[in-house]
């Protein structure tokens, strides 16, 4: 028999009774579950609730008027970063597209500094000017519809990214103001450097969002979702007062870590 006969016997008996001998020696390796589309289970409503941080805020710069002249925007104007927290009921509509309803929460503390070119006193020499140190809270509460797209889901892992409009209720409390000299030798005199204290305004506002972030299934009915929102809430009146005092900031603008829990039941 030829060389090349033999060698072709030999292949053909491996294959034949060697095969499934050796198939049941390797190690069988399992693979993520990867689902992109047709998981009805999921469809149907759900209740979340997210907790947020906001370790980022905008360069803001709320802009004041101690009369028709005198004005400008607040030195060091600085907000707080504070947590916040949401709930709401949404809708998935399929495997791919939801939607929720939710109520925004948060609060912040302002502090900054209103600086005037004009003397500390009558008798104050040429180039000292007066600052005034204002600190003020204010607390916000919005109404969201979002919407989002759940992208393909690996070992339980979903991303998502997702965009929301809405209102917010910005609440400013009560504004301090304590006048100080600028170059500190002297106190602030005249009614337009003393002591203030203003009660804050509050209005309705257009809100808008953008948000990404990845769920994780815990069970057919309870998902943890971790994620980012960028939210940017319009400007409106901060306070008011008498001689033409006000103030006004131009909107809050605030990049949210936050965790939640999406709950589905029926």
């Amino acid at each position: 028999m030829k060389l090349s006969a033999i060698i072709l016997v030999t292949a053909a008996s491996l294959a034949l009774f060697g095969g499934p001998a050796m198939a049941e020696d390797l190690p069988i390796t399992e693979v993520p579950e990867v689902s992109i589309a047709g998981d009805t289970s999921a469809m149907g409503w759900y209740l979340r609730g997210d907790l947020g941080y906001t370790p980022w805020t905008g360069d803001e710069a709320p802009a004041y008027r101690f009369d028709d002249t005198v004005g400008g925007e607040f030195d060091s104007a600085r907000f707080s970063r504070p947590i916040s927290g949401s709930a709401g009921i949404g809708y998935q509509f399929t495997d791919i597209w939801r939607a929720d309803l939710t109520g925004d929460f948060f609060k912040s503390d302002f502090t900054g500094t209103a600086r005037t070119d004009l003397p500390c006193a009558a008798s104050a020499p040429t180039g000292t000017g007066c600052a005034s140190g204002v600190q003020a809270d204010l607390r916000a509460y919005g109404v969201m519809t979002n919407g989002y797209a759940d992208l393909a889901t690996i070992a339980g892992f979903t991303p998502y990214v997702g965009a929301g409009i809405g209102i917010t209720n910005v609440r400013w409390g009560n504004v301090h103001s304590q006048p100080e000299c600028v170059d500190g030798g002297s106190t602030c005199s005249g009614a337009t450097f003393s002591r203030q204290d203003f009660n804050g305004e509050n209005s309705w506002r257009f809100t808008y969002a953008l948000m990404a972030g990845l769920s994780y299934e815990i069970n057919d009915h309870i998902k943890i979702d971790f994620g980012y929102r960028f939210s940017d809430v319009a400007g409106g009146s901060m306070f008011a007062g008498s001689s033409g005092i006000s103030g006004r900031d131009d909107g809050l603008t605030r990049h949210e870590i936050r965790i939640g829990l999406r709950i589905a039941g029926w």
